[in-house]
């Protein structure tokens, strides 16, 4: 990636060779020495321990408050279930900040959501308080089918204990996790024809954060290039190319999403 790129984001990378050179203040591997930063943390491999143990972690809480919530859905421990992950989500976004100012880092963009991802933890704290309609649609989709798969092929450079991997894996996690126990746990269901409603917001959305990338020289939802790291979109050939492979593999993965509630009840608007 063009280092003149700016890269803020809230939770869709993790600090990488861009810090490359730096002086670390220590050489005591401690547990808080490297979630701080202060020697080397260690790189991370994808499907290693690391990795596993945070998808398993996100599977066993969505079953778990899926479970909590259908006990009592209106009751004390759906609220529990709705401010607790409401809480979690926003917990997690003021720790970045409050990791990037600590690290020198924080800038403007790092508080626009302009990655999808981003977008979608704001979004799942407005679908899990309020359990409108729409908003759950839009983050049953964006987690289910972008957040998940980034949480599968993460752009992360830094293995745990590091604050960067730990917010990148927490932050998607929350938001995969909120959007399966509204599904499983409060019983919400997508509309008929809510994935080409989303597909179409996402394109809209898609376009404005393209000119906000022309305006500004930066990359969010990866618009411009493709992360560093290997992902998915590797396999989608060059730019622009793959942003129109993309487009059709969400479109089909949205479609996929909606299969299981096509002839489901009918859903309250």
């Amino acid at each position: 990636m063009d280092p003149g790129f700016r890269r803020g984001d809230l939770s869709c990378e993790c600090p990488g060779p861009a810090s490359a050179g730096v002086t670390y203040s220590t050489s005591v591997r401690t547990p808080a020495a490297v979630f701080w930063g202060l020697v080397e943390p260690n790189r991370f491999v994808p499907w290693g321990p690391d990795h596993l143990a945070a998808l398993a972690l996100t599977a066993t809480a969505s079953v778990g408050l899926s479970a909590v919530a259908r006990r009592a859905p209106e009751g004390r421990a759906g609220r529990a279930v709705r401010f607790g992950l409401a809480g979690a989500l926003l917990s997690g976004v003021a720790a970045h900040v409050l990791a990037a100012a600590w690290g020198g880092t924080l800038s403007l963009w790092d508080l626009a959501p302009l990655h999808l991802c981003d977008l979608a933890i704001f979004v799942a704290v407005v679908a899990i308080l309020t359990r409108r309609q729409l908003a759950f649609e839009l983050l049953y989709f964006w987690a289910c089918a972008g957040t998940l798969l980034a949480m599968i092929t993460p752009d992360v450079w830094y293995a745990f204990p590091n604050w960067g991997c730990i917010l990148f894996f927490g932050l998607h996690g929350a938001v995969v996790v909120t959007a399966l126990t509204l599904t499983a746990g409060f019983g919400m269901r997508p509309r008929a024809g809510a994935s080409w409603r989303v597909f179409l917001i996402t394109l809209a959305y898609a376009a404005l954060v393209g000119l906000v990338n022309l305006a500004l020289g930066t990359n969010y939802m990866y618009l411009r290039e493709k992360p560093l790291t290997p992902t998915l979109l590797d396999a989608f050939g060059p730019w622009p190319g793959y942003l129109i492979v993309a487009a059709g593999v969400g479109l089909a993965l949205f479609l996929f999403l909606e299969l299981p509630f096509r002839f489901g009840r009918p859903q309250r608007r």
